[in-house]
C-alpha cells in the first residue's frame, strides 16, 4: 500500500465505482432539493389560500406535495441503491485485499498476533467499514446538501432573520470539531475493546479442550466478561460525547428559533413581512433542526468508521512476503543441494538463536538434527523455505541464495510435514491434493500409497471423498500425520522437511508413520526434527545442535561410541546400550 492515509486508502477502492458513486450523487441532490421544497408551501398555504382564499391554488399545493414525495421515493431508492451498491463492492475488495495481505505477511508478524485479533480486523472492521460507506456516507451527505438547500431558502426569504442564524453556526462548528476529536478517540476504543472480546472467545474455543482439562470454564467467562465490560464503557463514553454535543447545538438552535420567532413577529407587525413569510422562515428552522440531529449521529458514526479504516489501513502497511511468479528468480527442477553459510539468526536483539551455522547438505541425503528444546532445531528448518531470513549469513538451495529465488517456485519443491497437523475443513483428497490446481486422482492414489494411509482411506465408505472435519477431529493422530504426508509428497518435492513428525503418536504408531515417513523420503534431500531418537538411527547423518551450535556431527553408530550429548541423550531414552 502506497497511500499514506487512511482515507486516501479508501479513495483508492472507490475510483473503480466512480460513475455509481456520481449516478448516485445526483440522486441524492435531487432527493435533497425534494426535500428542501415542502417548508415553502407553507408560504403561499398562508399568503395566498388562508388569507386570499383560493381554492385553486389550495388545489395545486396539494397536487405538488404528492408530486413532490412521489419523486422523493423515486430518486431515494436509486440513491440509496446505487450507493449501496458501489459501497458494498468497495467492503468487499478491501475485505479481500486485507485477507490476501494478513495471509503473506511473515510469520513473525502472525505469530505475535493474536489469531482472534486479526479476525476482528476482517470482520468487525471492515464490517464498520461497510456501514460507514453504505449507509453512513449516504446519510451524511443528503442531510447536507438539505441543510445548505434549507439555508439558501431562509437566505432568500429574508436575510436579516438568516444573519441571525448564521451568528449561532460558528458555536456549532467549533463544537463539532471540538466532539469529532474526542468521537475518534473514543471509536479506537470501541474497535480496540470489540477486537479483544473476538480474541478472547477465539482462545477460549480454540483450547477448549485445555479449558475443559483444567476446569477453567469460569475464569474463562471471568476474562470474557471482563473485556465486555471494557467495551461497554467505551461505547458509554462514545454515546455520552455524542448526547452531549447533540443536546448542547440542539440547545443553540432553539434559543435562535426563538430570537428569529420574536424579531421576525416585529417584522410582521410592522409589515416589512408577510406572516407566510414568517411561518415558511421558522418551518425551515424547524425542519433544519432535523438534519443537524443526523449529521452529530453520522460524525459520531464516521469516527469509528475512520477508527477502523485506520486499523485496517495499519494492517495493510505491514511488510508481507512476496510470492508472486514475476518476482525472484525461477531455479527450475532442484536437484536439493542445501548450504548454509555462517548463518546467525535472532527474533529479536537481545536473543540469538543460530549462532555461526554451517551446513552442506548433498541432493538425497538424509539428514537428522536432534537436541534440547529450544536449542534451535525448527528455526534452521524454517529459513529453508524461508519462512524467515537469516540475521547474517547465506542459505543457498543448488548455489542460489533463497532471498533472490520466486518464493512460489522454491516453495512448490519443498514438502513440510509439521509438529501439529493441521488439516482443512473438506473431503481426504481435498487435503492430499491440497493447493494443486485440477489434481489427478491417481496422484491422489499414489501420494496415499506413498503415505502408506491408502488401505485405511479405501476402506471408509466414502472412500477419498470422507469429510476429516474441521482440522481434521474425526481422524486419529497417526491418520492426520499419514494424510499430512501424502500431501507434503503429491508435489514430487525436492526437499522434504519433518519437523518433530512423530513426538505426539504412541510407538505403534509412530512405527507406521516412521514406515511412511521412509517411503517419502526415498530419493529426496530430506531433513528431520525428532527428540525420539529411534526416528533418527537410518539418517545418513546425524548433527546435534545445541546452544544455537552444532556440537556432534556423525551417524547413529558413530555418535554413540563418540560418548558425548548424543550418546546421553540416548541412555536417557533408552537406557543402556
Amino acid at each position: 500500500m502506497n497511500n499514506n492515509s487512511p482515507l486516501k486508502f479508501l479513495m483508492t477502492y472507490t475510483k473503480k465505482y466512480a460513475g455509481k458513486i456520481i449516478l448516485a450523487m445526483l440522486f441524492m441532490l435531487a432527493s435533497s432539493g425534494l426535500n428542501v421544497l415542502p417548508p415553502y408551501l407553507f408560504k403561499s398555504i398562508v399568503d395566498d389560500v388562508l388569507i386570499s382564499r383560493d381554492r385553486f391554488t389550495l388545489n395545486l399545493i396539494c397536487g405538488a406535495v404528492v408530486l413532490i414525495f412521489g419523486l422523493k421515493a423515486i430518486t431515494t431508492y436509486f440513491q440509496r441503491y446505487l450507493m449501496t451498491a458501489a459501497g458494498q463492492s468497495v467492503v468487499m475488495d478491501v475485505r479481500i485485499a486485507l485477507y490476501d495481505h494478513m495471509q503473506r505477511m511473515s510469520l513473525k508478524k502472525i505469530y505475535a498476533s493474536r489469531v482472534g485479533e486479526l479476525m476482528s480486523r476482517i470482520t468487525g472492521d471492515v464490517g464498520t467499514l461497510q456501514s460507514l460507506v453504505t449507509s453512513t456516507f449516504i446519510d451524511l451527505m443528503f442531510n447536507l446538501v438539505t441543510f445548505i438547500g434549507m439555508f439558501l431558502f431562509i437566505l432568500y426569504i429574508n436575510w436579516r432573520l438568516t444573519c441571525l442564524i448564521i451568528a449561532v453556526l460558528p458555536i456549532v462548528g467549533f463544537l463539532m470539531s471540538f466532539a469529532s476529536k474526542k468521537l475518534r478517540r473514543a471509536g479506537h476504543n470501541v474497535q480496540e475493546h470489540l477486537a479483544d472480546i473476538t480474541a478472547t472467545a477465539q482462545e477460549a474455543f480454540s483450547a477448549i479442550r485445555v479449558v475443559r482439562s483444567f476446569a477453567t470454564e469460569d475464569e474463562e467467562l471471568h476474562r470474557f466478561t471482563k473485556a465486555n465490560e471494557e467495551n461497554f464503557t467505551a461505547l458509554l463514553q462514545a454515546v455520552s460525547i455524542q448526547g452531549i454535543l447533540a443536546g448542547v447545538i440542539e440547545e443553540f438552535l432553539i434559543f435562535a428559533l426563538a430570537i428569529v420567532f420574536w424579531y421576525g413577529g416585529l417584522e410582521v407587525l410592522e409589515g416589512s413581512l408577510t406572516p407566510g413569510e414568517l411561518i415558511s422562515f421558522i418551518g425551515y428552522i424547524a425542519f433544519m433542526v432535523q438534519p443537524i440531529r443526523s449529521i452529530m449521529n453520522q460524525m459520531s458514526a464516521i469516527q469509528t468508521g475512520m477508527a477502523s479504516a485506520e486499523r485496517v489501513f495499519d494492517m495493510l502497511q505491514v511488510p508481507i512476503e512476496h510470492t508472486h511468479d514475476n518476482e525472484g528468480i525461477n531455479p527450475g527442477r532442484i536437484s536439493g543441494k542445501i548450504k548454509f553459510e555462517n548463518v546467525f539468526f535472532s527474533y529479536d536483539k537481545e536473543q540469538e538463536i543460530l549462532h555461526d551455522i554451517n551446513l552442506d547438505i548433498k541432493p538425497g541425503e538424509k539428514i537428522a538434527i536432534v537436541g534440547s528444546t529450544g536449542s534451535g532445531k525448527s528455526t534452521i528448518v524454517d529459513l529453508i523455505p524461508r519462512f524467515y531470513d537469516p540475521t547474517q549469513g547465506r542459505v543457498l538451495i543448488d548455489g542460489h541464495d533463497v532471498r533472490e529465488l520466486s518464493l512460489k517456485e522454491l516453495r512448490r519443491q519443498i514438502g513440510i510435514v509439521p509438529q501439529e497437523c493441521v488439516l482443512m475443513k473438506g473431503s481426504i483428497a481435498f487435503n492430499i491434493a491440497y493447493g494443486l490446481e485440477n489434481p489427478d486422482m491417481n496422484r491422489i492414489i499414489e501420494a496415499a500409497e506413498i503415505a502408506d494411509i491408502r488401505e485405511f482411506i479405501e476402506s471408509l465408505p466414502e472412500k477419498y471423498d470422507t469429510e476429516v472435519g474441521e482440522r481434521g477431529v474425526t481422524l486419529s493422530g497417526g491418520q492426520r500425520q499419514r494424510i499430512a504426508i501424502a500431501r507434503a509428497v503429491i508435489r514430487d518435492p525436492r526437499i522434504l522437511i519433518l519437523d518433530e513428525a512423530t513426538s505426539s503418536l504412541d510407538i505403534a504408531v509412530e512405527r507406521q508413520v516412521q514406515k511412511a515417513i521412509s517411503r517419502a523420503a526415498n530419493g529426496r534431500t530430506s531433513i528431520m526434527i525428532a527428540h525420539r531418537l529411534t526416528t533418527v538411527r537410518r539418517a545418513d547423518r546425524i548433527l546435534v545442535l545445541e546452544g544455537g551450535k552444532f556440537i556432534e556431527e556423525g551417524t547413529h553408530e558413530e555418535l554413540l561410541r563418540a560418548g558425548g550429548f548424543y550418546a546421553d541423550l540416548y541412555k536417557m531414552q533408552f537406557g543402556a546400550w
